[in-house]
């Protein structure tokens, strides 16, 4: 169990609204208009990647000459959606949605693994009679289903052998139904943990269980691999001196972060410790790919008579930094 992140929480967490569905902010820069010239990047908000909104607010699109319109979403599963109907040309999303989409869309390419998350946390009501990961048993742990938080209740809980209700609740409705006592605990990833454990206060109990540690990935439209290959690789070379930034923690790129989380800069700099932003895209990937997708299956993300792909063939790293002409 640990307390230390929820002492160093601000009383005025409580009532940090949540980011809405839709919001955008755009950064535009160079002279060509062509449509290649030019991306619609799906954000799900959440620290996890935090490199957009460095890039945008700090002008790192610009100096790659790369015009951004960013669009912001909940979670990874409306993302994905948004760029498999063609509504925008990058998306971000966490690994376990993404081994259920690349089944239905298997013209999606991962670009890139953009942060490792280690933060993840069960957050209880201690007046619920939580105290360890062992008091769960029998009770009810909010969670949006089919997501990476979804998953790592589920790793947890059957790693300790414990019994509990999986409740389906909505990323914004997280910490009304914590706070409202309508479940017992929640599963659920950044910003809304932290809001999470801001507004219980001292009721709130951080556990931690399992074996899943988050992989953030970027997902692009086969439209955008062959149509606007040289803006992708101008998108994700931005991302990469973002990510530089976020590892200094610079003053620019938390305020920028801030912003976009709605989270405070004091505690936005802990939280921040958690991730590793290094843009990467290993072939053991495509492993844990396979393991989520099993579990997708188990949950019915994926049809259960589903014969899951070789996942190896979703990952281009051709945009990556140091990887040559995307061309």
């Amino acid at each position: 169990m640990k307390t230390s992140l929820g002492r160093l929480l601000a009383v005025t967490m409580a009532t940090v609204a949540t980011v809405a569905v839709g919001a955008s902010l755009t950064a535009c820069s160079g002279s060509g208009t062509a449509d290649t010239d030019e991306l619609t990047v799906g954000f799900v908000v959440d620290p996890s990647w935090a490199q957009i909104p460095v890039a945008a607010d700090t002008g790192l699109f610009t100096e790659h000459d790369v015009n951004v319109k960013v669009v912001n979403f909940q979670s990874g599963v409306e993302a994905l959606q948004a760029v498999a109907a063609g509504q925008v040309d990058i998306t971000t999303a966490a690994d376990v949605p993404t081994s259920a989409a690349l089944t239905r869309t298997p013209a999606l390419r991962v670009i890139a693994d953009g942060s490792r998350w280690e933060g993840s946390r069960i957050i209880a009501r201690r007046t619920a009679g939580i105290d360890t990961i062992d008091d769960l048993a029998g009770k009810s742990i909010g969670t949006p289903l089919g997501t990476s938080a979804a998953y790592y209740i589920a790793n947890a809980l059957a790693q300790n052998n414990i019994d509990a209700e999986l409740v389906q609740v909505a990323p914004s409705a997280i910490v009304t139904a914590a706070t409202q006592h309508n479940v017992d605990a929640v599963s659920i990833f950044q910003p809304y943990q932290a809001q999470t454990i801001a507004a219980l206060g001292a009721d709130a109990v951080e556990l931690e269980g399992g074996t899943y540690n988050q992989h953030s990935l970027f997902i692009a439209s086969p439209a955008a691999i062959s149509d606007k290959a040289e803006a992708v690789k101008s998108f994700l070379a931005a991302l990469d001196e973002a990510g530089a930034a976020l590892k200094e923690q610079d003053d620019a790129a938390v305020a920028a972060v801030a912003k976009a989380t709605q989270l405070e800069p004091e505690l936005l700099r802990t939280v921040l410790t958690e991730f590793d932003f290094r843009l990467q895209l290993k072939p053991d990937l495509a492993t844990k790919l396979g393991e989520l997708g099993e579990w997708a299956k188990t949950q019915k993300s994926i049809d259960p008579s589903t014969k899951l792909p070789d996942y190896a063939q979703f990952l281009d790293n051709q945009f990556l930094p140091g990887t040559g002409s995307a061309s």
